[in-house]
C-alpha cells in the first residue's frame, strides 16, 4: 500500500550551504565604493568635524543620516561608537557612583560606561549620539557636560574623539521631545536632505567620499583675522544679536545666537576661509550655528568685507577689478559714488565716470544706471562734462525709456482694472 510521506528535512550540511550562498549574496550587496563628488552638506559636516565642534544632523527617518556617519567614520579611519540616548538613564552619562574602600577620605568616584572607556583606550573615535530628539529632558540634561566638556563621570574623552548626533523632527520622532535650549545651543545644526542623484548612484554601488578639508597653512593667520573682524564687526554694530533666546519652544531647540554659538561661528569661518570653502557651505554652517536671521546678516557683512576699497578704485579706474556677482558689483559702484559725495572734487568725479565705463565694459549694463544718475547729480557748475559720459548715455537713455514704458503699461492696467 502506498502512503504519503512528508519530504525529508534538509540535512544540516545542505542548510549550511544555502546560508553560505545567502551570505555571499549579502556580501556582494554590501560591496560598495566611494568617489570624490561635490556635496555641500557633506563638506559642511566634515568641516565642522575638523573644527572639533559637535554637529547635530536633522532629517526625516530613513534619509541616510546613520549611513552618512558610518561612511564618514570609515573614511576618516575613526572607530564608530553609536549610543542611542533614549535607551539610557541619566546616570549612564553622568557616571555611576562606585563606593571605594574609604569614601570619607577618597570620596565616591563616578564610573563611566564601557563605551566611554573603549573610546579613551582607542585615543580617537567618532561618538554618534543617535535619536537625540527621543531623549527625555533628564537624559538631555545629563548630556550637557558630555557634549560641551567631553566628560563622562570622572573620565575625560581624548581630543581625538569627535561628537556627531542625529535627530528627527519632533513630529516624526518616536515619542519625540524638543531639545532643551542649553543642549541645542551646544551644537552646529545641519539640515540633512537627500539628493536623488546621490541616492541612485549610491544604490548602484558608488557613494560620495567624505574627506577632511585641506587647510592652507599659509592662510591660517589671515583666516583667523578675517573671522574675528567679521564676527566682532557685526556684533559691534548689532549688539542685540550677541544673545537672543527664541520665544518659541521649537525654535529654542534649534540654532540661536549666544556668546557660545558666536564663538563656534568664528571658528567655522576661520576653518572655511583656510579651506577655501564655498559660500554655500559657509551659509549652511553659519545659519546652523546662530540661526537664519543672524546668520544671513553675518553673510551680508562678509560680502561687504570682500568689497574693494572705493578709494583704491578711484585711484586707478582703468585697471580696477570689480566683483563678478551682480549684487556685489552694484554695492561697490554705490560705494564709489558715496565716496565722491563725501569728498567731492573734479578729479574724483572724473575718475568715478571712468570707473562706470569700466563696469559697463566688463559687466551687465543695467548695473551702472543708478550710480550714473546719482553721479550726474553731483556735478558742480564749473565741472566740464567728461567724455566718458558719452559711453554711458545710451544705457541711461535706454533705461529711462524702459522705465517710462513700464509706467505706461502700469497705468493702462490700472485703468483696465477700473
Amino acid at each position: 500500500m502506498l502512503t504519503n510521506t512528508p519530504p525529508s528535512a534538509p540535512t544540516n550540511s545542505a542548510a549550511d550551504s544555502q546560508l553560505a550562498v545567502a551570505e555571499a549574496l549579502m556580501s556582494l550587496l554590501r560591496d560598495t565604493t566611494t568617489e570624490p563628488r561635490p556635496d555641500i552638506q557633506l563638506e559642511a559636516l566634515t568641516l565642522a568635524v575638523s573644527a572639533d565642534l559637535p554637529v547635530l544632523l536633522w532629517g526625516e527617518p530613513g534619509i541616510g543620516k546613520t549611513a552618512a556617519l558610518t561612511q564618514l567614520a570609515a573614511s576618516l579611519d575613526l572607530p564608530l561608537t553609536t549610543v542611542i540616548a533614549s535607551v539610557h538613564e541619566p546616570s549612564d552619562f553622568s557616571g555611576l557612583p562606585i563606593v571605594g574602600d574609604d569614601p570619607a577620605e577618597q570620596g565616591v568616584p563616578m564610573a563611566p560606561p564601557d563605551w566611554a572607556v573603549r573610546l579613551v583606550r582607542a585615543g580617537k573615535g567618532l561618538l554618534f549620539l543617535d535619536e537625540l530628539s527621543t531623549a527625555p529632558p533628564a537624559v538631555q540634561a545629563a548630556l550637557l557636560r558630555l557634549v560641551l566638556e567631553r566628560r563622562i563621570g570622572a573620565l575625560q574623552l581624548p581630543p581625538g574623539v569627535r561628537i556627531v548626533a542625529a535627530a528627527n523632527p519632533r513630529s516624526s520622532a518616536a515619542d519625540g521631545w524638543e531639545l532643551s535650549p542649553p543642549l541645542a545651543n551646544r551644537f552646529v545644526h545641519l539640515q540633512w536632505t537627500h539628493d536623488h542623484e546621490v541616492v541612485v548612484r549610491g544604490l548602484a554601488g558608488t557613494w560620495p567620499r567624505a574627506t577632511l578639508p585641506r587647510l592652507d597653512p599659509e592662510k591660517l593667520p589671515e583666516a583667523v583675522d578675517f573671522a574675528r573682524r567679521a564676527v566682532c564687526g557685526l556684533l559691534s554694530a548689532r549688539p542685540t544679536l550677541v544673545h537672543r533666546l527664541p520665544t518659541t519652544e521649537t525654535r529654542r531647540g534649534g540654532p540661536w545666537p549666544s556668546p557660545r554659538s558666536w564663538d563656534m561661528t568664528l571658528n567655522l569661518i576661520a576653518f572655511a576661509t583656510a579651506a577655501g570653502s564655498s559660500r554655500e557651505v559657509l551659509s549652511l554652517l553659519v545659519r546652523g550655528t546662530v540661526g537664519d536671521g543672524p546668520g544671513l546678516e553675518l553673510l551680508a557683512s562678509l560680502d561687504r568685507m570682500d568689497l574693494p576699497d572705493p578709494e583704491d578704485l578711484l585711484a586707478d579706474p582703468a585697471n580696477a577689478v570689480l566683483p563678478e556677482r551682480g549684487d556685489l558689483r552694484q554695492a561697490a559702484l554705490d560705494g564709489v559714488v558715496a565716496a565722491v559725495r563725501t569728498r567731492p572734487d573734479r578729479a574724483r568725479w572724473d575718475a568715478a565716470w571712468a570707473l562706470l565705463v569700466r563696469a559697463l565694459e566688463t559687466g551687465a549694463p543695467d548695473l551702472v544706471v543708478v550710480p550714473a544718475t546719482t553721479l550726474a547729480s553731483l556735478r558742480q557748475e564749473d565741472w566740464d562734462v567728461p567724455a566718458a559720459i558719452e559711453h554711458l548715455a545710451g544705457v541711461v537713455s535706454l533705461s529711462q525709456r524702459a522705465d517710462r514704458a513700464a509706467d505706461r503699461v502700469a497705468r493702462v492696467g490700472a485703468k483696465a482694472g477700473r
